[in-house]
């Protein structure tokens, strides 16, 4: 990345924040880190909304807006730092009420059939099923994308589709690096299946974030009066670039190992351009951490 396309470094959101009507705020990565809360981000969103903005939160999580409020309570993440939750679960949801009927087979956590409540569909099981609908992997404390390797192959042969409810490869966990769901979508995708991605970086959930917005507002929300807040260059800066929207970059998440920042460090310019220069591009400017 050249000099004169660096972005600017901001020390909080404040200086930013008149700029839009509307924030679309990660939540894993920004708000908490999978162990612990971060309150300043959550004041950050707090002091947006009473400034006239709407916070919509947009989460690659594979589950319903109420469960990821509820582990946000557990944070302690107050319900009033944001307006609505819109999950890539929903986008699923979305996605499998088109299809009544459909034999699936659940790739992923117990915790996550939350999402395929109230649809008219059948849990199959792997032999059985007619696709596949991927919200993670069964025990990711232990298990690799590579243990899946057969599993794909055989579905492969079967020419089974593959809804992946999660496009993170890698969420941060207390420091560690966790696998996800879209690690195991790209693998089925590097074999040949086709893949449905419902989350970040792809477009309907951000067309879903907008509708809800406007649905909020009572009018429709401008692009260039929106921006999106996270931490990861693959999903959170692609898709608001792809989108047509502005996205203030948190260094301080899944690319803290890479920048410097595991123990509190601020932004280092040089190791943030090394970065940015094999992304997707330029976010409007780049935070250490959400703040006020």
């Amino acid at each position: 990345m050249k000099p004169d396309s660096a972005p600017p470094i901001v020390p909080s959101f404040a200086e930013l924040a008149p700029r839009y009507d509307l924030v679309l705020c990660d939540v894993w990565g920004v708000l908490h880190n999978g162990v612990a809360g971060a309150p300043a981000a959550a004041q950050a969103l707090m002091r947006a909304r009473a400034a006239g903005a709407t916070v919509i939160l947009v989460s690659n999580a594979p589950r319903e807006p109420e469960g990821v409020a509820r582990i946000l309570d557990g944070f302690g993440i107050p319900r009033d730092a944001y307006d609505a939750i819109v999950t890539s679960g929903m986008v699923t949801s979305a996605l499998l009420a088109g299809r009544p009927g459909v034999r699936m087979w659940h790739l992923g956590p117990q915790r996550d059939l939350g999402i395929y409540k109230g649809l008219d569909l059948t849990l199959a099981s792997f032999e059985e099923a007619e696709l596949i609908v991927c919200t993670g992997l069964f025990d990711d404390t232990v298990e690799t994308p590579d243990d899946y390797a057969p599993t794909l192959e055989a579905a492969r042969a079967r020419a089974l589709p593959f809804i992946c409810a999660n496009p993170d490869i890698v969420v941060e966990r207390g420091g560690d690096l966790i696998w996800c769901a879209g690690a195991i979508a790209e693998a089925y995708a590097e074999r040949g299946g086709e893949v449905v991605f419902c989350g970040k970086p792809h477009r309907p959930i951000y067309e879903t974030a907008f509708a809800a917005a406007a649905e909020l507002r009572g009018a429709p929300v401008e692009r260039a009066r929106a921006i999106a807040i996270g931490d990861a260059l693959r999903t959170d800066l692609a898709g608001a670039l792809g989108f047509g929207i502005d996205c203030l970059f948190v260094a301080a998440g899944i690319h803290a190992g890479e920048l410097g920042l595991e123990h509190g460090a601020q932004v280092d310019a040089r190791a943030l351009a090394r970065l940015l220069a094999d992304g997707p591009g330029r976010p409007a400017a780049v935070t250490t951490r959400l703040a006020w």
